[in-house]
């Protein structure tokens, strides 16, 4: 009769000794998908001494209070690590900073990052505590993760233990692709519906070479010598905070990013959006994409587009503006709206899918059409001096694509031997086209009933997105990517996006409340709560110092209970308080009697 089986064995503690090293291990089965048998695998939960002293290691740390609640260790173990692990907080009797922490530690709450990150993590506090605390290091401070453990004795974190330069990289390695979707499938639950939410992507620089993503990105924007990715970001106009990130290989155009996006945010489950996208997004592609899965969306797109340059031709020739067209006193634009009706897409199996209020709104502006036709005959004549001045002296052109770059309005023959040019003549076709568009740009709609003004309103508020990659870039300090391996970039965006909900979230409160008026960014906002201090007293007694001040009414503004017993003496109690000196006189002009 076989020995019956332990069903607590694979928790069991037990010595495993490798390499010169003493490991606390367990050793659950599996099978192996070759041979279809049963094998064990040793799983290494920390170190253990010649005084059998156990030292928890990554994996205990990353474990769930459940995980750590199965394994059984042997009684003649010194368990004093695991203790003072599990012990709460650090040792007290502290007195450190903590205003500016508990305003962030109340947005975490109100905007519920620290449920989603509870069941993201499986309620283990403890990575919930140090992720918040990496996601406002940076933006309380202007500083790398290297200076942690250094702010940490001075700060109340939410993390009560060191995190050190080492523990910082464990924890960005051990968050994975799968906590970021869970997560923003969490962040999907707390939309409203049909928000106005706004696509863009900016490029950020990498020191290191090693990172899959930025080998083939080498032209950034900041115009240095390092290769860079491409970060994604659907930001909510609505709530006033992103959504949703991703990260693209450094050579890749948003026009092809759009589909993975969009699929992206379909498993998510992210339902009934608008999407704003600028003119880095269009594509004919793209929007058939839109309308094969029935998005709502406002797209900006190039007047040289076949949709938008027929309409522009169908409009008589005119002195300052098309007749058509009407005038918005407000914007001082002229626009007019066209449904698109004719427009059919045939989907891969063949299906024709009808657009949804597929509209194309056209907007002309006479300043600006007068500033780029000055600027057309600015380039045309500057092109035309620098042919003419090259035919003199008989130099050598470059190759074809610088030719076609710096001549672009100019038909060039040259000499195919010594590269010198023969003549040149102006490209009419082309001069007629930029004049004929001069002035014109347009926007196409689709899902939804917003007429001309409207939706140039609605795509103007995408603005907002543009000080969200500044928050990003400076008050983040990610404007460098400073990590060399794959697992810990996952984790480092991971965590830049719990930090930019946070500074989106006061920015927004900054700038559309009464504390615009008070402080002059939202950074100050956080400097003015910084004084306050948590003090932490050897018998367990906690004491936070009075808000005073700008302090309240920050607390006011943000709609935040000040703990009880620091707040101002109430208004009830004032008023009752007797003042010294002689009682007023009453009505009839005699003294009150006492």
């Amino acid at each position: 009769m076989p020995r019956p089986v332990n069903p607590n064995a694979q928790y069991t503690i037990k010595l495993h000794a490798t390499k010169g090293y003493t490991y606390a291990s367990t050793q659950p089965p599996y099978i192996d998908p070759k041979t279809g048998k049963k094998k064990y695998r040793y799983i290494h939960w920390g170190s253990v001494d010649e005084n059998l002293k156990f030292t928890p290691g990554t994996r205990f740390f990353r474990a769930t209070p459940e995980e750590r609640a199965r394994l059984i260790f042997p009684n003649d173990w010194d368990m004093s690590e695991v203790e003072e692990l599990q012990r709460p907080g650090r040792p007290l009797n502290e007195n450190r900073l903590y205003g500016d922490i508990w305003l962030l530690e109340q947005i975490v709450t109100i905007t519920g990052i620290r449920q989603d990150l509870n069941v993201v993590f499986d309620e283990n506090s403890e990575v919930v505590n140090d992720i918040l605390t990496l996601a406002m290091f940076p933006y309380i401070t202007k500083f790398t993760y290297n200076r942690v453990a250094r702010w940490q004795r001075v700060v109340k974190s939410p993390s009560a233990r060191e995190l050190t330069s080492t523990e910082i990289t464990r924890l960005t390695q051990s968050i994975t692709e799968k906590h970021r979707m869970e997560l923003l499938k969490l962040r999907a639950t707390r939309l409203e519906k049909d928000e106005v939410c706004a696509v863009d992507s900016t490029s950020r620089s990498a020191y290191g070479s090693s990172l899959t993503d930025i080998r083939w990105g080498r032209n950034n924007k900041d115009r240095l010598p390092l290769e860079q990715t491409m970060e994604v970001v659907v930001y909510s106009l609505s709530s006033h905070m992103p959504i949703y990130y991703r990260t693209f290989p450094g050579n890749m155009p948003d026009s092809r990013s759009i589909e993975v996006i969009l699929a992206d945010l379909e498993h998510a489950g992210f339902k009934d959006l608008v999407l704003i996208t600028d003119r880095g997004y269009d594509s004919l592609y793209n929007l058939e994409k839109y309308i094969l899965r029935g998005q709502s969306m406002i797209m900006c797109v190039k007047v040289g587009q076949k949709i938008v340059a027929d309409v522009i031709d169908s409009l008589k020739e005119f002195d300052t503006r098309p007749k058509e067209m009407e005038v918005d006193p407000e914007a001082k634009l002229y626009h007019k709206q066209y449904d698109i009706v004719d427009y059919q897409f045939k989907s891969a199996e063949q299906s024709t899918k009808t657009p949804n209020k597929l509209k194309l709104n056209l907007y002309f502006d006479p300043i600006r059409r007068g500033y780029e036709l000055m600027e057309l005959d600015i380039t045309l004549s500057s092109q035309e001096t620098a042919l003419i001045e090259l035919q003199k002296s008989g130099e050598a052109l470059g190759n074809d694509a610088s030719i076609k770059r710096e001549f672009s309005y100019y038909k060039v023959t040259y000499d195919s031997q010594t590269r010198s040019i023969k003549s040149f003549e102006l490209n009419e076709k082309k001069v007629a086209k930029a004049i004929r568009f001069s002035g014109f740009f347009s926007l196409i709609t689709h899902g939804i009933d917003f007429d001309a003004m409207k939706a140039l309103r609605t795509y103007s508020l995408r603005d907002e997105q543009e000080k969200y990659f500044q928050q990003m870039k400076s008050q983040m300090v990610t404007n460098r990517q400073r990590n060399w391996s794959e697992e810990g970039k996952t984790g480092r965006l991971f965590i830049l996006f719990i930090s930019l909900i946070l500074s989106s979230y006061v920015r927004h409160v900054w700038k559309s409340s009464e504390l615009k008026k008070l402080f002059s960014s939202s950074l100050e906002v956080l400097d003015e709560m910084r004084s306050i201090r948590l003090i932490e007293y050897t018998d367990q007694d906690k004491l936070i110092t009075p808000f005073i001040g700008k302090q309240v009414d920050i607390c006011n503004t943000f709609g935040f209970e000040i703990p009880h017993g620091c707040a101002p003496a109430s208004a009830s109690l004032q008023k009752t308080k007797r003042k010294r000196g002689r009682p007023p006189k009453n009505k009839s002009g005699e003294s009150s009697s006492l």
